[in-house]
Parts: structure tokens; C-alpha cells; sequence
């Protein structure tokens, strides 16, 4: 694809605008240490990409605890996981969009291009107003309506009918090798943002380097 085919971008949220994958690991942090279970780097690093039950699950057998508990008991520690979660996203403010992308889908906006949202997360839409960001966006695509999730193409596929476009017009931005595997499957223009994204069909590694310059430097004309 060349840089003046793209007319629409779909983004990923967390680790693309904002950082709130800290959240999650500070609200299952709550919950291991009231279950019990000592908190530890290599039970958060587990616990990335997991469902909220079977989250639960692992911080409970991480401590011994996995049969102290009913179902019953189980879901209220997972209800009250998530809103503790709800409770810490509430303070997003726009100082937590991560760096350049404010100005990303500023430039985005004064050239024209049409953005829509490619989140897994079913909070996004309340993530979004905590930016500031919510008027940037001509849609958001909702988990709850997939069949499949990341790596499957399904979600990138989706945004592009958001913003009324083929495929061959949109560029994704993600930052896991899932993500990337969603644009590229959905046909779509694949922009990695991190390390060992070797999917991707553009790299950059962090988000202060992700312009419309730099883009179009790296695709061509």
C-alpha cells in the first residue's frame, strides 16, 4: 500500500492512546492481596491478554486458595475487580495519552482522515471521554458484537465498515503480534508500534514516532 492510498486509520487503545493495562494490574493486585496471594511480576505478566474468570482463577491457585471459594464468592471478587478497575480508569485525564499521539490524531484530523476504534476493551467508549478523545472517532467497534477476538481479523475488518472504506484504504495501529495479525488477516495496512512486531507492515518503536512524515517516509508516495 502506498501512503496516498490510506484514507481511514483504526487504532488499538491500550499501548496505542493510552496506557491502561496498568489499571487491570492494579486492580488484580487488589484482589490477590485480598485472597491472600502474594503479587508478583511473573503472575502479572500471566495475567496479560487473560478473561477476568480465568484471571481470577490463576491468583487464586498462585496462592493455594483455588478450592476456598464458591462460584458464588468467585464472581463477587470479579465484580469487585472490575470496579475497582472502573474506579482507577475514572481518573484518566487527556495528560495520559501516551506520547505524540495527541498530535497524531490532531495531523489525522486537519488531512481528513477518518478514524474509527479497534478495542477488545468494553470500556473503551468511558476511556475515550477521560481523554478528551471522543470527537476524534467517527465509531467504535463493540467487543460484545464479535464473533471472534484478536488475533482473528474480525474487529479491523469491522472498522473499516465503520468509516465506510475497503480494506485497501485503512491502516491499523497496534501494538501486539495479535493485533497485528487481525489487520494483516483483515487486509489492511498493519503500523506495529513496540518490539518484535516483525508482522508488521510498518514499525516504529514507540508512539512519539508515529506521524503522517514518518509514515510516509517509510510506505512512499
Amino acid at each position: 500500500m502506498k501512503f496516498a492510498d490510506i484514507k481511514g486509520f483504526a487504532f488499538d487503545l491500550d499501548g496505542v492512546i493510552a496506557d491502561t493495562a496498568k489499571f487491570h494490574s492494579q486492580a488484580w493486585h487488589q484482589t490477590a492481596t485480598k485472597v491472600g496471594t502474594e503479587w508478583t511480576p511473573e503472575l502479572q505478566e500471566a495475567l496479560k491478554g487473560v478473561s477476568r474468570m480465568d484471571s481470577l482463577e490463576m491468583i487464586l491457585k498462585a496462592g493455594g486458595h483455588e478450592n476456598d471459594y464458591s462460584l458464588a464468592e468467585k464472581e463477587a471478587l470479579a465484580a469487585e475487580k472490575n470496579d475497582n478497575y472502573g474506579k482507577l480508569i475514572a481518573t484518566l485525564t487527556p495528560a495520559d495519552i501516551l506520547p505524540g499521539m495527541q498530535a497524531f490524531l490532531d495531523e489525522l484530523r486537519a488531512g481528513g482522515y477518518q478514524m474509527a476504534l479497534a478495542s477488545a476493551s468494553k470500556n473503551a467508549p468511558k476511556i475515550l471521554k477521560y481523554l478528551g478523545l471522543t470527537d476524534y472517532f467517527v465509531g467504535i467497534v463493540d467487543p460484545a458484537t464479535l464473533h471472534a477476538g484478536k488475533p482473528d481479523p474480525e474487529i479491523f475488518a469491522r472498522a473499516a465498515e465503520v468509516m465506510n472504506l475497503p480494506a485497501d484504504q485503512v491502516a491499523g495501529l497496534e501494538d501486539s503480534a495479535a493485533g497485528i495479525q487481525s489487520i494483516n488477516g483483515a487486509g489492511e495496512l498493519s503500523i506495529g508500534i513496540g518490539d518484535q512486531l516483525s508482522a508488521a507492515n510498518v514499525k516504529f518503536t514507540d508512539t512519539a514516532q508515529v506521524s503522517l512524515a514518518n509514515l510516509r517516509a517509510a510506505l512512499g508516495e
